[in-house]
């Protein structure tokens, strides 16, 4: 559906967590929020340069086998549990929550992810499609607590050549991709909110589902945007707008909201 948000020339397109794809594998349960492996849906195939994001559950001692990838900038946020990933640059590496992980594939490369220790992992792994075809492939980590995020936006990705980005393999402020995305994240607290300020026209908002798998109607978070759409754990929004428009994201639960946010050319 599309919602105009009241005072401002927004307009946001809300898809409820349970219309996404995905499905309960037993080893995994994932939700495609983007046509993927064999959810295919034209309607939902990409916004901007941003190409997939899947938030998957990987049950213990379980996970993608070794397999190969080219021509995408592949990122993971981890949300619970302990993902160990393992590639052909030689990095191999245990991810815990508040890691970041961003792999540019370039002209390929081949890697395998399975959840590490005695508990599922729950992460959302996040594509998007580079500027340029061709690169060097490249391995960046990153770290971000719950206490930087809490009540504000913190940017965790952004573009090569932005203010505050470095290509060192680990280092402070957000991860290198090489595409026209910046990626935030928040943790707001019940009856408190955020305000983004667009840098670009297209804006994709995430409210992660923390409280638990869930394939029917979202439940946990409540969220408003700018006072009148309402979205739950699990639901997307896609909005347009312009530069310097703004929008206030508000916690209307009782439990706290993980949400991310996407500014996108």
């Amino acid at each position: 559906m599309s919602t105009a948000a009241s005072n401002s020339p927004m307009q946001f397109v809300v898809r409820p967590s349970e219309d996404r794809g995905g499905d309960n594998h037993g080893w995994l349960k994932t939700f495609h929020t983007f046509s993927f492996a064999g959810y295919q849906d034209p309607k939902w195939s990409s916004f901007g340069s941003l190409r997939v994001l899947n938030e998957d559950r990987v049950e213990p001692k379980t996970g993608f086998g070794t397999h190969s990838h080219r021509e995408f900038e592949i990122f993971s946020y981890l949300v619970s549990g302990e993902l160990e990933h393992k590639d052909s640059m030689g990095n191999t590496e245990v991810l815990k929550r508040g890691d970041l992980q961003m792999t540019s594939a370039g002209t390929g490369i081949r890697h395998s992810e399975h959840s590490h220790g005695g508990k599922q992992v729950h992460f959302l792994q996040i594509w998007s499609v580079p500027s340029t075809r061709g690169l060097t492939p490249k391995y960046f980590t990153r770290h971000f607590t719950d206490q930087e995020k809490q009540d504000k936006l913190v940017r965790i990705v952004a573009p090569i050549g932005a203010p505050g980005v470095t290509e060192a393999r680990e280092a402070e402020g957000p991860a290198p991709v090489h595409s026209p995305l910046t990626l935030f994240a928040t943790i707001i607290s019940p009856s408190k909110s955020v305000v983004h300020t667009l840098g670009s026209k297209k804006v994709h908002i995430h409210v992660v589902q923390t409280s638990g798998y869930n394939t029917g109607k979202s439940s946990g978070a409540s969220i408003r945007l700018n006072g009148s759409t309402s979205i739950s754990e699990g639901d997307a929004v896609f909005g347009t707008g312009e530069l310097g428009d703004k929008i206030e994201i508000e916690n209307t639960g009782d439990i706290p909201a993980e949400v991310l946010v996407f500014d996108l050319d």
